[in-house]
């Protein structure tokens, strides 16, 4: 068979658009594919829920990748190791209640199983706005990364959402813009976001489960984002409560969505 360049070309805008425009109204918009992200996408994902999930980056998988300082593994403790096991992760004991993954394993795995289940994930998309209606977020403004990075003057698209899951990470990157643009007052108790902590990881993976819920109205907090919303402290390579807080949220918006 002779391959025609057009035809691949053809191949990918039209599958590409035709993804793009079915993403444009769902359930719940999860923006960031770390692990707390793309576990949250997975639980969403298998109770039917229409769900994308928009990372800015070209790859996904967050501060998972590179383990602790580029060492690629990482830890789990107890509570969360169930989740290694229904995600079908390899892992080891070190010492009792310490569990070890490879890194470079669990964020394929997790992203291959979320995707099988249903969630669409968009690379390279970056969310430069939110939309609101009647003091709720309702949606993203999204634009190509390249443009952000480019400093480019080129206008976005928007996306309508049940939901939508901030999963950013330390950033918090949709709930700043939602305390800097929209005027609504977070359900934190300075109506703002608090800022982490230092480095304290018994406590950061406690209390970052707890953390991962709702910001404001149509707004969620998933994973270290949530303790850079609610104030709590960072935790380092050990990644149970990132795959516990995603569970928690997914679980909380499938029955609300």
């Amino acid at each position: 068979m002779h391959l025609d360049e057009i035809k691949i070309s053809r191949a990918i805008i039209e599958s590409y658009k035709a993804k793009l425009v079915d993403a444009l109204d769902v359930d719940v918009a999860i923006v960031g594919a770390g692990p707390a992200g793309m576990v949250c996408g997975y639980y969403l994902a298998k109770a039917r829920k229409k769900v994308v999930l928009f990372e800015k980056k070209l790859s996904v998988g967050g501060g998972m990748w590179g383990g602790g300082i580029m060492f690629n593994e990482i830890v789990v403790q107890d509570k969360a190791k169930d989740i290694l096991d229904e995600f079908g992760i390899a892992y080891r004991t070190y010492e009792p209640g310490y569990y070890l993954a490879d890194s470079i394993e669990a964020v394929t795995t997790i992203c291959s199983k979320a995707i099988k289940s249903g969630l669409r994930i968009f690379n390279l998309m970056s969310v430069e706005d939110v939309m609101v209606r009647k003091s709720r977020v309702a949606g993203l403004v999204l634009n190509w990364t390249a443009v952000e990075m480019a400093h480019l003057h080129v206008d976005p698209i928007t996306m309508r959402a049940g939901t939508v899951v901030d999963a950013t990470g330390h950033p918090a990157e949709v709930t700043r813009i939602v305390e800097r643009k929209s005027g609504i007052r977070l359900k934190t108790k300075t109506g703002r976001t608090r800022g982490e902590g230092s480095m304290w990881a018994h406590a950061g993976e406690e209390i970052i489960v707890k953390h991962s819920k709702e910001v404001c109205p149509g707004l969620y907090a998933c994973g270290m984002c949530a303790n850079a919303v609610f104030g709590g402290p960072r935790m380092g390579p050990v990644f149970g409560g990132m795959l516990l807080a995603g569970k928690k949220v997914a679980r909380e918006l499938s029955g609300k969505t």
